[in-house]
């Protein structure tokens, strides 16, 4: 694992096409792009409707939008488009994403690993 500096390229809060609530933040490296979402680690969704078996109210839909929103310096998400952060990628997949100054990192498996 490494660390690289990234600019947000857009982002995104969506229902998508498996019926769960997710949230999606494309990084660029400066020549090559990745995505980071509730699902990139460990394939956590925001929010399960009440039509799936393991509907929940204990959703982690509200603290990945605060964090990444908090480490990209934003209190509006269409706002972390244009935005520099820091992230700790390997060849397949984001596993968090830091402020671009300071030792702010927001790492999905280690703040819902309590919660699973």
């Amino acid at each position: 694992m490494e660390i690289m500096n990234a600019i947000i390229t857009s982002a995104e809060i969506m229902s998508d096409d498996h019926g769960l609530l997710s949230a999606w933040i494309s990084l660029d490296y400066g020549g090559t792009c990745q995505g980071f979402d509730c699902g990139a680690v460990g394939g956590y969704s925001l929010y399960l409707p009440k039509s799936c078996k393991h509907h929940t109210l204990l959703s982690r839909a509200g603290h990945f939008i605060w964090r990444v929103m908090e480490v990209a310096g934003v209190t509006n998400w269409a706002a972390l488009k244009g935005k520099n952060v820091r992230v700790k990628v390997d060849h397949c997949s984001v596993h968090a994403i830091g402020h671009i100054i300071k030792e702010d990192w927001f790492c999905p498996s280690e703040d819902f690993k309590d919660v699973d």
